[in-house]
């Protein structure tokens, strides 16, 4: 299972975007495409033999039908499944440890309302030591649009396995990566929490953090010359940025801190997760 793409299932209708998702990034990336349907059927983890074999029935149906997708899509693409009885949350996150990345599908509800998350997939974004993608159920494309928009953090907060996901990604698909920074107002002048973000129109970013972008990203171009790379870089709160320089974007990737509390996922995170119009990859700040 080391370095490959797994993609944890459900039942199948909202698995189905995530499944596809995670072919497509496999298949790219040539590398081989794990599905996991886990499940328990009692608060013990005493499983009564009638019910577990109705629970095993039915997780081999989504795998079949799932592995039968990702091949019909992808006839050379690698895929093994696995169904496991055993909290799901534990099994994601015991073999993301040991993935490349992590796919999930979400039940989303319309592109305004972007992600509707459920504790599981709150519990492996939290925990999961693998970048987590989240797809929701009504996507219909795979990379269907020309860039990846990555949120640049500032030098030293561990971003670099963020930007190496970002363009990494870009690279396997062929499309560009707009490199999104936020600035802030001076002091006391912060914007309206929902008022869109500044275009450079407004007066432009300071020359200062053009120039930090520029440093921040040298490195990235050099690794992977044959990426576009779009500067954006807007006055705002970093979640409203984020999110305005998201409408050609068939992929979201944002970082988030490790951190051991009941609520691991930050303000910015859970932000994006609830309005992204497109795919989010969380990628842990190792």
């Amino acid at each position: 299972m080391g370095g490959s793409v797994v993609v944890g299932l459900d039942r199948l209708g909202n698995s189905v975007p995530a499944v596809r998702w995670g072919a497509e990034e496999a298949a790219a990336r040539g590398l081989p495409l794990h599905l996991l349907h886990a499940w328990t059927s009692h608060p013990l983890n005493l499983p009564l033999a009638p019910e577990a074999t109705s629970k095993r029935r039915f997780g081999a149906e989504v795998l079949g039908t799932a592995e039968a997708m990702a091949l019909e899509a992808h006839p050379g693409l690698s895929v093994t499944t696995e169904q496991v009885a055993e909290q799901a949350v534990d099994a994601l996150v015991e073999r993301g440890g040991q993935a490349m990345m992590m796919v999930l599908g979400s039940r989303g509800h319309g592109a305004i309302a972007g992600f509707l998350l459920g504790s599981v997939s709150l519990h492996v974004l939290g925990r999961a030591q693998c970048p987590v993608v989240l797809v929701r159920e009504e996507e219909t494309a795979v990379y269907g649009r020309p860039e990846i928009v990555v949120g640049v953090q500032e030098p030293g907060t561990k971003g670099e396995g963020v930007l190496d996901f970002a363009f990494a990604a870009a690279e396997a698909h062929h499309v560009a990566v707009r490199a999104v920074r936020a600035w802030q107002s001076p002091a006391g002048v912060e914007p309206v929490p929902t008022a869109p973000a500044s275009s450079a129109e407004d007066g432009g970013p300071p020359a200062a953090e053009e120039e930090l972008l520029t440093d921040i990203l040298a490195p990235w171009r050099a690794k992977f010359p044959g990426v576009g790379v779009i500067p954006h870089i807007r006055r705002g709160r970093v979640a409203a940025v984020l999110l305005e320089a998201c409408a050609q974007a068939g992929l979201l990737v944002v970082g988030r801190r490790v951190q051991r509390t009941p609520m691991p996922l930050g303000p910015l995170v859970l932000a994006v997760l609830h309005h992204s119009p497109c795919p989010v990859a969380v990628v842990p700040r190792l």
